[in-house]
């Protein structure tokens, strides 16, 4: 990497490398599978016939709440939601929690399309984002004040679907989770919102940051939200006093970030395609260390099985202290590997670059 970086984030020294015409060859190539060379466990079969129930479930809920047009149902297919959460959580105590797991799943993805993501078309922007995401934020954490004002806020609420959505998916979150793990989840979307306002800070400003700066984003907006609530949807708790230790909040971030840099490596062709200049971290590494993209992709895969790793031999060591620590590092570590398996075998939504 290099030492020469701006002190400013006016804009930035270098650019991005990603160019369309490389998006387009990349696109012509459709490689499919697991990523050669990416530490990853076998995920647990997922039983297609839940799987089926819970998609089932989640679409009736969100045309009754009517959370999206049903031109949007292709992608709502497409993603597979129940597919997602029941490779994600094998040890789910029962299918309402599952359920509940995909309406939050569900609710995050359309908060993100319809608010952040401005090339899906749905409205998106990137400036002024900070608003629309701090009324999304008291749809999980209510508003408290004077009655009058209290009910235009809930006006307000369900007069949007993406704030529907959030609303009531944490309530059915709430109607089985300790109020602890409730507040862990409202806080952990929190985090998922600043890093929300990072990325979309830095691409307002075209700021390419350096390796290190777009991992912290990425440690902020990730999947955390999904794997905190492994407890819950298990039907167990992890106290507090113990998902609070700095060694569990290490261990719970090292799965996050793991998982999360799985979703850059094989996002990468189609955000390539979509987007030249969406931040990534191979475009990131490709940008500071002065490479091509592939170099830049190999070494992405370098630096996630490091992580990996990292969170494999930590969690080991505290599992050893605790039936209770080996449970909650046990659902991380099928959180992760399930999450792999439906990056890996979702070829609607990704494709591989020919980098091997």
């Amino acid at each position: 990497m290099t030492s020469e970086h701006p002190t400013t984030t006016a804009g930035p020294s270098y650019t991005l490398p990603g160019p369309p015409n490389v998006a387009q060859s990349l696109r012509r190539r459709r490689r499919t599978g697991a990523i050669p060379g990416l530490h990853h466990q076998q995920a647990a079969p997922a039983d297609p016939v839940k799987a089926a129930e819970v998609d089932r479930r989640l679409e009736t809920w969100a045309q009754g709440l009517d959370l999206f047009p049903a031109a949007w149902k292709g992608d709502f297919s497409g993603f597979q939601f129940g597919r997602a959460v029941v490779l994600q959580h094998p040890g789910a105590l029962d299918l309402d929690r599952l359920t509940a797991a995909g309406k939050l799943l569900l609710a995050e993805n359309i908060v993100d399309s319809c608010y952040c993501e401005e090339d899906e078309g749905r409205g998106g922007s990137r400036r002024g984002l900070g608003g629309p995401l701090i009324i999304a934020q008291s749809a999980l954490d209510p508003y408290h004040g004077v009655p009058e004002l209290e009910e235009e806020w809930r006006q307000g609420i369900q007069a949007d679907g993406p704030l529907r959505s959030y609303h009531f998916a944490i309530a059915d979150f709430a109607s089985f989770a300790t109020p602890s793990q409730t507040d862990r989840f409202v806080h952990d979307i929190a985090r998922l919102h600043l890093g929300y306002l990072g990325e979309a800070a830095w691409m307002e400003t075209a700021y390419v940051p350096r390796v290190w700066e777009y991992l912290v984003m990425r440690q902020f907006n990730n999947f955390r939200p999904c794997l905190s609530i492994v407890d819950a949807v298990d039907g167990y708790e992890l106290p507090e006093q113990v998902y609070a230790r700095p060694e569990i909040q290490r261990i719970t971030a090292l799965a996050c970030n793991a998982t999360t840099i799985v979703n850059d490596l094989y996002s990468f062709t189609k955000e390539l395609a979509s987007d030249p200049s969406h931040l990534n971290l191979p475009q990131v590494v490709a940008a500071n260390e002065r490479c091509g993209l592939k170099a830049a992709y190999l070494r992405s895969v370098e630096i996630h099985n490091r992580i990996m790793a990292a969170f494999e031999e930590e969690s080991a060591l505290l599992s050893a202290t605790s039936p209770l620590v080996e449970r909650y590092a046990q659902g991380l570590a099928a959180w992760v590997s399930g999450n792999h398996e439906w990056h890996a075998t979702n070829t609607h939504r990704y494709h591989l670059p020919d980098y091997w």
